[in-house]
């Protein structure tokens, strides 16, 4: 069971659904808002959850991270399935939508605000809730559709002129939107900043109509899950403190490529590793 806090004021607000994964070994907590919690507090940062969930998993890896739950019946619930033609994601349950009001008071000033949703769970009109903190989105659950089996596949994103015209920043896998080069245009047509990863093949980011790579240093690669919200975490994060996208590109995709060196929670970076990265130059 998750700690009862009195709420005292954060930096880095995450809003998003913690998440059931359903694996071949067991069941394991997840959602962006688990490993961008965890890496904005290897970051220094004071952080806080808005979540909604059924607290049915494991969760002794954010005991000392302020959660803000929405009481709901079920947790947002996904399993992988490896098939002969790829994997297929399902949705098994969905636990409840998250909204401005849910938010404690205390944390409505944080500096830096987290759109993650991982199930069309996040009201996108949020965007136009915090005027003075730099807001940050990974869209990935507003990309989502399943059908009536809970099969996820890749829907339209409705509210996408809003959220990109009114963030500060953007985060989005290109495995996300399918290759899709027109989003991409759009999307940094809209928002001033815009991160497209790409996996081993680095970051593409878009700022004040120029673009440049990153590309990430050669690791093993043991397990990639989590290492997008690691990036992005970590880009938000420096991005705040620098107010320079290309250092925050550079950081975030050195911590990124760090993360998938090791499995699980276990990714996220240490504190040596982050000062390392904070020097490095490559």
């Amino acid at each position: 069971m998750l700690q009862s806090y009195n709420w005292e004021p954060i930096d880095y607000l995450l809003i998003g659904h913690i998440t059931k994964d359903l694996l071949a070994e067991g069941v394991r907590i997840g959602g962006t808002v688990v490993y961008s919690a965890l890496m904005a507090k290897a970051l220094g940062l004071r952080v806080g959850i808005v979540t909604s969930w059924a607290e049915d998993v494991p969760n002794d890896v954010l005991e000392s991270i302020p959660v803000d739950n929405v009481p709901s019946k079920s947790t947002t619930t996904f399993q992988n399935i490896e098939t002969p033609k790829g994997r297929v994601q399902r949705v098994w349950d969905v636990a409840s939508r998250l909204d401005y009001g849910q938010i404690p008071k205390i944390w409505q000033n944080a500096a830096i605000v987290h759109l993650a949703p991982v199930a069309n769970e996040v009201d996108p009109d949020l965007v136009l809730k915090f005027p003075t903190a730099l807001i940050g989105i990974t869209p990935q659950g507003w990309l989502r559709s399943w059908d009536d089996k809970g099969h996820v596949y890749a829907g339209e994103w409705e509210f996408a002129s809003l959220v990109l015209g009114n963030a500060g920043a953007v985060v989005i896998s290109i495995e996300d939107i399918q290759d899709d080069e027109l989003f991409i245009e759009d999307a940094a047509s809209l928002c001033p900043i815009v991160a497209v990863t790409e996996g081993s093949h680095g970051v593409r980011l878009y700022w004040n109509g120029d673009v440049r790579r990153f590309k990430p240093p050669s690791v093993p690669v043991v397990d990639t899950t989590g290492a997008g919200d690691i990036f992005a975490t970590a880009f938000f994060a420096r991005l705040y403190t620098t107010r320079d996208p290309w250092e925050a590109a550079r950081f975030a995709t050195q911590l990124s490529a760090i993360s998938v060196t090791r499995g699980g929670l276990n990714a996220i970076p240490s504190q040596q590793e982050i000062r390392e990265s904070m020097l490095e130059v490559y």
